[in-house]
């Protein structure tokens, strides 16, 4: 039970990760004055991090 849920979290995060640098990639900031979305590794740290955050969330 407890070895699903830390693969759950770890897939959360390698999927939120793809999805940040995803966004950074095809949306991204063309003026570079975006906080989140004109650095590759900032937005995929923070996705990383929700999708963590949101596989954690489920049962």
């Amino acid at each position: 039970m407890k070895r699903t849920m830390i693969l759950r979290v770890i897939l959360g995060i390698l999927a939120g990760g793809g999805l940040g640098f995803g966004y950074y990639k095809f949306v991204g900031c063309s003026t570079g004055t975006c906080p989140l979305t004109s650095n590759p590794l900032i937005s995929t740290i923070y996705g990383a991090i929700l999708g963590g955050l949101l596989a954690s969330s489920f049962r």
